[in-house]
């Protein structure tokens, strides 16, 4: 075996379990990796010392026959789920220095069924971005390049500001740019307006958010709790379907856990799709749709025909209303949720005259400039005089959008076919800056799907002109993960899976 971090976590499974593999041998192997591709600023902590005694612990238990569904595999985690005794800071200088008495739901699951941890990887500030450059640790490089540009060029630009580069998406942009580079097998990631779908989209991975509630998020830093969702990002369908299995289940910590069984979603894998009604929106051929993005989904509805389901023309009538209804909904929920970070109990401190003028500098301090925007349009949206013209207006146009969804359902449609992002990845500092609502654009395919609360998956399905990722997305009904993992699995087939980039950092 070569070079074993380019197995998909599937076929590193596998090679464990026949023990043509130790657990030890692919940990070392990523830790090495990582170490090598430390430039591209995905992981922010390395944790060596643990990644090998997990994998020992693991060795032990495969050579008794034993171990659970991930044993073995190395994993990176989004900073923003708490680790026990590691840095968990949701790469926000306010929590400066935080390392929890406590784990997260969703990465203990991991640890019970044998996964190892490799590190904390890197994200936007509070999960709040659509590049990870709003990260205090800087903006994550993709693995991938733009065209014409050489590993000679694109070491320079890693040197420097990294102008140029192409972004991984966010805010999951180190889960999905580690995965992207293989720099684990699998990575945790989490959703609010699109933060999996769009990353793995850029990058040539996939990417689910599932259903609201199927994960719970305790222990996870909040940004926007009706919205947020935990997800996994790989390389493949099966391997995410493998991760979702481990990652799901209720949680009694967390009141908006749903207490239903989890299956075994690989086996919805290779599934015939023929008969299932697969729905178009209309309203997703937005204005300025570049040609590739409408050849991308048309291509993606022939491999679905070819396969036997059945194409229908659906409308979800108050899509266009999601993107500026969204933008009020989070920063409303983020401007409560961030209150609690005040210098007084944890995280960063700046001294003040009193605790007023504390509160004040600590918090001018420890915020990004973005995460300070959404803190202020939040609470602007909440305040007297505005909450009704604003916040309640947002709240019914989410209730018309998830009525249009279950609309659709009722039809017979078994899904949903669109776009994952308006285009492919673009590049570091290029958006944003002067503009940022030209950013929040890139999450107009997304946020209907947090909104309200449903599964959907992004795949690779092809490639730009400048031979870049593109990925489509697929919607499902409610705690439905299944179908979606048995029609994306037709797309990558049909597509063929992404080559991912070779090494050039």
């Amino acid at each position: 075996m070569t070079d074993v971090t380019r197995l998909t976590l599937a076929e590193a499974r596998d090679a464990l379990q026949s023990k043509k593999l130790s657990a030890t041998e692919l940990t070392q192997a990523h830790l090495s990796a990582i170490e090598k591709a430390r430039a591209l600023n995905a992981y922010i902590v390395e944790t060596p010392d643990q990644a090998l005694a997990m994998a020992k612990a693991s060795d032990e238990k495969l050579a008794k026959g034993q171990g659970g569904p991930l044993e073995g595999i190395p994993l990176g985690i989004k900073d923003l789920y708490a680790t026990k005794g590691v840095h968990t800071q949701s790469c926000s200088h306010i929590l400066d220095g935080f390392k929890p008495a406590y784990e997260s739901t969703v990465t203990s699951q991991l640890w019970r069924d044998g996964a190892v941890m490799l590190g904390k990887l890197n994200m936007d500030e509070f999960a709040m971005g659509s590049s990870n450059e709003t990260s205090y640790y800087g903006p994550v490089a993709s693995p991938w390049l733009p065209k014409g540009r050489d590993g000679a060029w694109a070491r320079q630009q890693l040197a420097g500001d990294k102008k140029g580069l192409l972004v991984p998406g966010g805010s999951s942009g180190g889960s999905a740019a580690a995965v992207a580079a293989h720099l684990c097998l699998g990575a945790t990631a989490s959703d609010t307006g699109g933060s999996i779908r769009q990353p793995a989209a850029f990058t040539g991975t996939v990417g689910i958010k599932p259903t609201y509630g199927r994960c719970s998020r305790w222990g996870m830093v909040a940004f926007a709790s009706s919205l947020d969702q935990a997800g996994p990002i790989a390389r493949t369908v099966r391997d995410c379907a493998i991760m979702l299995r481990s990652m799901a289940g209720h949680d009694p910590k967390d009141a908006t856990s749903i207490d239903a069984p989890v299956p075994n979603y690989e086996e919805s894998l290779g599934r015939s799709i023929k008969g299932k009604k697969i729905g178009i929106p209309k309203e997703y051929r937005v204005e300025g749709m570049s040609a590739e993005i409408e050849k991308l989904w048309s291509d993606g509805i022939a491999f679905l025909k070819a396969a036997g389901a059945e194409i229908v023309d659906i409308s979800l009538p108050h899509t266009k209303t999601a993107l500026p209804a969204y933008y009020i909904v989070a920063p409303a929920e983020a401007s409560s949720n961030l209150a609690r970070y005040d210098g007084v109990r944890y995280g960063l401190r700046v001294p003040g005259k009193d605790i007023s003028d504390m509160y004040e500098k600590t918090r001018r301090a420890g915020f990004g400039s973005e995460v300070r925007r959404r803190i202020m349009i939040g609470t602007y949206v909440l305040s007297a005089g505005y909450y009704d013209a604003y916040y309640v207006r947002a709240q019914k146009i989410r209730t018309l959008i998830k009525r249009d969804f279950e609309l659709a359902y009722a039809q017979g449609i078994d899904a949903i076919l669109t776009p994952a992002t308006p285009s492919a990845a673009f590049g570091i500092g290029e958006k944003g800056s002067a503009d940022p609502v030209e950013m929040y654009l890139n999450d107009v395919f997304t946020v209907t799907v947090n909104m309200a609360g449903l599964p959907g998956i992004a795949v690779p399905a092809g490639l730009s002109a400048d031979g870049l990722p593109l990925g489509l997305q697929l919607i499902g009904r409610p705690f439905d993960e299944e179908t979606l993992f048995s029609i994306a699995g037709v797309i990558e087939e049909a597509a063929g899976r992404t080559v991912l980039p070779q090494a050039w950092w």
